[in-house]
């Protein structure tokens, strides 16, 4: 129904009483958003039996389910003025109760943020095992799960003021944004630290903080050039949420006859033309686990109810991107329209979709206007995706010494091969490993050569890096052997108590040791070098064929070119610069950044063993 209703009384004189009303989500909204539209989710013991009235306020739709306790009501914000609106819930046109309803104003060119690219290097941390800067927050009332640090599982009490405290290391590092995994309420019982299975949607798990906390963090981030990315989930919520134990609608989540069934995790179904309609229902439907029931994303009042969630976060706490995960799980039509409303308000934002696929058609299929999702008619509106088969290549190819056909660094070139397959090649986001896989630094058992050579490709070929925390300092990680525990260990020198601080350089009280600060050193400067170096960025890929294990590779644009080569194998290399004329064109001599050597490239050089170069040419 349409109601224009006249103010009877301001806000100040008519008296609130909530009454039956326990929650309004989102909690308040701005004016002037692109999206005109906005859902008011009521939720209150029978509050479905009332009527409800909006001063000044078009209600354009309101939905009732066959739970007593919800009333979706669609308003006209097209008009609203920043100020506070009365919500009149009536019974035989009797106000009952009232609830306020704020809208704000919105920060100046909000719209217009633009969200990470190519130009940034991502850090990726596990709060709660990053660092803890306040202990009091460690355990709280509200929450289950107590902190118990000897747990590999457990709560460990790291949190957003840890993060704070640190973004100076960042800084330095040469990180330009943080991811970090959720940090939304999650009361599950155990293992709630990851925060993936969570419980309230509008509400940072206050072992983190709070949601204020959580804004400023962005704020001091935005301060030091940095970037804020969220994770945010949409395929599963937590079994703890508070509208999981009291559902507005049977199809809210997928049901299940037998109450729970697992997906069979076949993304392939997906888009597979052959695929049995059993197996596709049993990927998008199932659940991810038993504490994770799978949302139904074709359900409109859901939909818009994640919508408006990611927004209202953008917005509240100024958010510079979203990491999705499990992209690929959710009902490919609802994620599409999920990601196509927020990209609609934010035209210049970025999301990357977690797609654990290892092919790059299955991969490229669900970038933004990809000709491949294009001979199915879909398009995701999905700007990056994650880069898995590289990441599956990192994981083997520096421990491939022999020089085969389809080993060692051949597998990086024959990943670039397919590039042609994505829409936005450098809109695609890199990495060596993150919280799910064994630590880069495990695979090679802490080889220093081998840690330089993987993140001399992940720094400077094309796309967006992402480097994992601890990476930088050694830090190993065995997820096979000793459980996820084992790859998000504490980052040394995040608690007061620890005897000793990687946060530090070598050399000082507690300070890094010798092989930390090795790690340390190199990322460091191929960052800082990076942060700088727009070729990088945005400059077009040349690749050679690799010989002898030897991969060399060029990123150039019109000003300027840099040339990266790898050494692969077990012993030292010639490199005839005559086969990379094509790259190398008039330049006579390159700087390597990694040691600050000049090489004269119009000559055969060498290079040693398992190592790599990094040479802007002059």
């Amino acid at each position: 129904m349409k109601t224009k209703l006249i103010t009877l009384f301001s806000c100040l004189l008519f008296g609130y009483t909530y009454g039956q009303v326990e929650k309004i989500e989102p909690p308040f909204w701005w004016s002037g958003m692109h999206n005109s539209e906005l859902q008011l989710m009521c939720y209150g013991k029978d509050i479905a039996k009332y009527d409800i009235q909006i001063e000044d306020i078009t209600i354009n739709d309101i939905t009732k389910t066959e739970n007593p306790n919800y009333v979706f009501v669609t308003i006209d914000t097209k008009d609203v003025k920043p100020g506070t609106v009365s919500i009149r819930f009536t019974k035989n046109d009797t106000v009952a109760f009232s609830r306020p309803y704020e809208f704000k104003s919105r920060k100046e060119k909000s719209a217009e943020r633009k969200g990470f690219d190519s130009s940034d290097v991502m850090y990726l941390i596990m709060p709660d095992r990053f660092a803890n800067g306040d202990s009091n927050n460690d355990s709280h009332s509200d929450t289950t799960e107590k902190a118990d640090r000897s747990k590999p599982g457990g709560r460990h009490g790291g949190d957003i003021q840890g993060v704070i405290d640190h973004l100076d290391y960042l800084k330095d590092l040469g990180a330009t944004a943080l991811w970090s995994t959720p940090l939304l309420e999650d009361n599950e019982p155990e293992f709630s630290y990851h925060t993936y299975a969570q419980s309230d949607f509008y509400k940072i798990d206050p072992r983190y903080g709070t949601n204020e906390d959580y804004k400023r963090l962005a704020s001091e981030m935005h301060k030091l050039d940095m970037k804020l990315i969220m994770d945010y989930v949409t395929n599963h919520w937590g079994s703890k949420h508070w509208m999981i134990k009291d559902l507005p609608t049977k199809e809210w989540i997928h049901q299940w006859p037998e109450g729970f069934r697992r997906s069979n995790y076949r993304m392939t179904t997906q888009f597979d033309i052959n695929a049995s309609q059993v197996d596709s229902k049993g990927c998008m439907d199932g659940w991810f686990d038993t504490t994770m029931p799978d949302m139904n994303q074709s359900n409109p009042l859901l939909l818009n109810y994640i919508i408006q969630n990611a927004i209202w976060w953008i917005e509240y706490a100024d958010l510079d991107g979203l990491r999705v995960d499990t992209y690929s799980y959710n009902d490919k039509e609802g994620i599409a329209k999920w990601t196509k409303a927020i990209m609609d308000e934010y035209p210049n934002f970025n999301i990357v979709g977690e797609v654990w696929m290892h092919d790059q058609a299955q991969m490229a299929y669900w970038q933004k206007d990809s000709k491949i999702g294009a001979l199915d008619n879909y398009n995701s509106y999905l700007p990056s995706v994650m880069d898995f088969t590289l990441h599956d290549a990192l994981m083997v190819i520096f421990n491939e010494d022999e020089k085969a056909w389809d080993k060692g660094m051949i597998k990086a070139y024959d990943n670039f091969t397919n590039d042609f397959l994505y829409p936005d090649i450098n809109n695609i986001l890199l990495f060596a490993g993150n919280h799910d896989t064994n630590r880069i630094n495990e695979i090679y058992q802490g080889d220093i050569n081998k840690y330089k050579m993987a993140m001399t490709l992940v720094f400077t070929t094309r796309g967006i890096p992402q480097m994992y925390y601890g990476d930088e300092i050694g830090m190993l990680g065995n997820r096979d052997k000793k459980g996820d525990g084992d790859i998000r260990r504490d980052f040394p020198g995040g608690w007061s108590n620890d005897k000793q601080s990687a946060f530090l350089p070598s050399g000082t009280k507690k300070g890094r040791t010798s092989d930390q600060e090795a790690f340390h050193s190199f990322t460091k400067k191929v960052l800082n070098w990076r942060k700088n170096t727009p070729v990088i960025h945005t400059g077009k890929l040349l690749q050679f064929i690799p010989f002898d294990n030897v991969y060399v590779y060029f990123r150039y644009d019109d000003e300027k070119s840099v040339m990266v080569v790898i050494n692969n194998s077990t012993e030292d290399q010639k490199l005839d610069v005559s086969r990379f004329k094509e790259g190398l064109k008039d330049y006579k001599t390159g700087k390597d950044i990694i040691t600050d050597s000049n090489i004269d490239v119009t000559e055969t050089f060498n290079i040693s063993a398992k190592t790599s170069m990094i040479l802007e040419l002059q």
